[in-house]
This record gives C-alpha cells, structure tokens and sequence, in this order.
C-alpha cells in the first residue's frame, strides 16, 4: 500500500491529511492514537456508501468501541436545516458527549453536514473526515468549511471546523459513476488555474490516464490538490485576508446556476466548470486575460468532458442570487478572476452587464 501524507499547520488545530489505495485501513488505528481516551464513535455516512460505513463501524467495533450509526439521504436536498435538527436528536439518543468522534463517510454533502452537527453539537465534536467522491477528496473535506444549504444561498449557515484527519482512499472512487467522477475533475482544473500551473500542465498531459481512473495518477492529481488548498488554508483559515476567496473561483457563477436551475439539476463540479468558463470570458472582457487563456482553459475541460456552456437560463434570477454571495461586501459583488494561468485576483466593482454578457457568451443558443 503506497500512501502519502501531509499537514495543514494551523496551530492546534493542525492534522494530517493521508491518501493512497487502501488507507482507509489505517483508519481506527490512527484514530486511536489521536484519542487515546476514546471510546465512542459516531459514523454519519451518505447511504451510498453502505458498505463502506459498515467497514469504518466494524474497525472500531474491533477496538471495543461504541458506535452509533446515522444514514443521510444521497444528494444536495440534504444539506437543509431538518437533516441538520435530525442529526443533532440522533446524536442525543447515541449519548453523544465531547468525548465522542464523529466520522464522516461520504461526498460533500456529507462531509458539510456532519461537519456541522460536529461543530455546533455539545459546542463542538471531533471529526474525522472520509471523502469517498472526487470532489469531496480534493475540495471540501480539507478546510474546514461546513454548512447548510438555504432555499435560495447555497452554503449560507455554517462554521468553520477544522477536522482532526482526512483519510482519503482512491480505491472509493473505482465504483463512483463516471459522471460524479468527472465532476470532481473540475476542482482539479480550478487548482490548476488559481495555483498551480504545472499542475494544469500535467493535467493536459495525462487526460486518458484520468479519464481511465489509472491508480498513479489518481494518487498525484489528489494530493497536489490537496496541497494546493492546503497552501491556502493555512494562510487564511477563516477568510479574514482576502486571499482564501481564490478558491472560489468560478463558484460565484456555479452558484448561481446551481441555485437557479434547481439543486440536483447539475452537480456541483459541472456548475463549476461552466462558472470558471464565465469566469474566463469575463476576465477577458475585463481585460485581464486574451483570448488564447479563455480557449486553453475550455479545451482542457472539454478534453476531459466537462461541460462549459449552459441551457438557456433566467439571467436577472442568477443575478439575484449572485447578490447573495458570501464575497459581496458593502453590497457590491466581487469575482475572482485569472491575470495568467496559476495567479487570480478578488476584482471589485464588475458592472452588471459585463457578468450577463459573460453568462450570455456561455449559454447554448
């Protein structure tokens, strides 16, 4: 089993995050070290990875433990304040207290809940995540951003909760449908783009590698993701400089799409993709980048079939719901765009009408 692993520095509240084929056998051993007083787990998992759960449950079971078990619903429907008040009760009826762990095991959706049952619950839980998605590896569980969704903001209640380890298995991601899968891809092509240039590169060069799921690959691709948020993290953690926003790139446009065509409509790295192509198109019209990025950045995606345009939508309501997002301030909207492949900014002030045109440039018809 070849495993690499790395830290997020931040303070006490630093942790290590491992990923390789097959760490998730690590896991309860690990855990233990952690916590050597432990004695109780909480396994909150997506109820697609069943099997999985059961494995994490059966490891701690093996060490004499306690564990309790809470199934979430697949899909973003359940990051809502009900799943939320669901899990709080069903922590009270596990006998839940600050010595017990909550473990995550799932995609986003999964790791954001929990995330937050684990930091509001008893004024705060200790949480191990287990992303078993693409996405989920490589984006939202190393941060510490948790939260609900609302009728209309996505991501709009939450905390930020630091997780005590992030056990990232690749062999999760052999089973996943190849469109979840190459929905994560997205992230990855944002990391490339906001921070790492030679990892964009390498992207370019390994398309069928990725598309194929080749095991090597999967490994790099993962953990320099990981060390590009990392690297960011650890800079801003609670987005107090400015600097962390850059990992929204592209996610003022997706959230909006998301919001307007109907949560589940697409998945959240398809939204992406199509935002970082607005984003593109608008840092272009801003005169920040030419042509030639706008279309290198679209050809990569495409490459690895990701989406880039959208079906004809209701502007003014994206608008709208862009007007929400966590980066207005003093009431006027903020993009982070590119100047060059691996360096964006935070750009104040972007007139109306150059966003429409930038999702008009990118709507279908």
């Amino acid at each position: 089993m070849t495993t690499s692993e790395m830290r997020v520095e931040l303070a006490e509240r630093s942790y290590s995050i491992v990923v390789g084929q097959g760490a998730l056998a690590q896991l309860a051993d690990r855990v233990a070290k952690l916590f050597p007083k432990a004695n109780h787990a909480i396994v909150i998992y997506d109820s697609n990875v069943a099997t999985i759960a059961q494995s994490v449950a059966e490891q701690f079971q093996n060490k004499q433990w306690r564990v309790g078990h809470i199934t979430i619903a697949s899909g973003e429907s359940s990051k809502s304040v009900d799943q939320l008040g669901r899990i709080w009760h069903e922590l009270l009826d596990n006998r839940t207290d600050r010595g017990s762990i909550v473990v995550a095991v799932g995609g986003g959706v999964v790791g954001d809940l929990a995330g937050f049952a684990a930091a509001t619950f008893a004024r705060g839980l200790s949480l191990v995540q287990i992303p078993t998605t693409l996405l989920s590896q490589v984006d939202s569980s190393v941060g510490g951003k948790t939260g609900i969704n609302l009728t209309s903001a996505k991501n709009m209640v939450g905390a930020f909760w630091q997780p005590s380890l992030v056990m990232i298995d690749t062999t999760t991601l052999e089973s996943l449908p190849t469109r979840e899968y190459v929905s994560g891809i997205a992230e990855i092509v944002k990391y490339g783009v906001i921070l790492l240039p030679e990892l964009f590169e390498y992207l370019q060069a390994n398309v069928a590698a990725i598309l194929s799921r080749d095991a090597q690959v999967l490994r790099h691709i993962v953990v320099e993701s990981c060390r590009a948020k990392a690297m960011v993290v650890q800079q801003d953690e609670r987005e107090t400089t400015g600097l962390r926003a850059i990992l929204n790139y592209g996610h003022t446009f997706a959230h909006a799409i998301e919001a307007t065509a109907g949560y589940g409509a697409l998945l959240h790295g398809e939204a992406v993709a199509i935002g970082m192509n607005m984003a593109g198109h608008l840092a272009q019209m801003l005169g920040r980048v030419d042509s030639s990025f706008v279309e290198l950045q679209a050809k990569l995606m495409q490459a690895l079939t990701l989406p880039i345009t959208l079906a004809p939508s209701n502007v003014d309501a994206m608008w709208e719901v862009m007007l929400t997002d966590k980066k207005v301030e003093h009431g006027k909207l903020r993009f982070v765009l590119p100047t060059r492949l691996g360096h964006v900014e935070l750009v104040h002030g972007v007139p109306r009408e150059l966003a429409i045109e930038a999702i008009n440039r990118c709507t279908k018809g």
